[in-house]
């Protein structure tokens, strides 16, 4: 067989399988828009809640005198 002829059969061979992966994947893509659709249709996108601006933080004078002593022997245990 002819170098010329071998280089044609590689290049349609080429052709085919480049050519069928494309159509494979054009199919695919097609594929998943469709649904992508069909899932909006089914149930309709819904709007974020709207959030609430953080409350401001509470100032440290607010916390118990009893729970800052415990909280800070708790600590002082866990350390030693």
């Amino acid at each position: 067989m002819p170098l010329t002829d071998l280089l044609m059969e590689g290049v349609n061979l080429l052709l085919l399988g480049m050519g069928s992966v494309f159509v494979f994947l054009a199919t695919l893509v097609l594929a998943m828009n469709g649904m992508s659709h069909l899932a909006r249709r089914i149930e309709p996108e819904q709007l974020p809640l709207q959030l609430r601006p953080a409350a401001a933080p509470t100032a440290r004078s607010d916390l118990d005198d009893e729970i800052i002593v415990v909280i800070s022997a708790a600590v002082r245990h866990y350390r030693s």
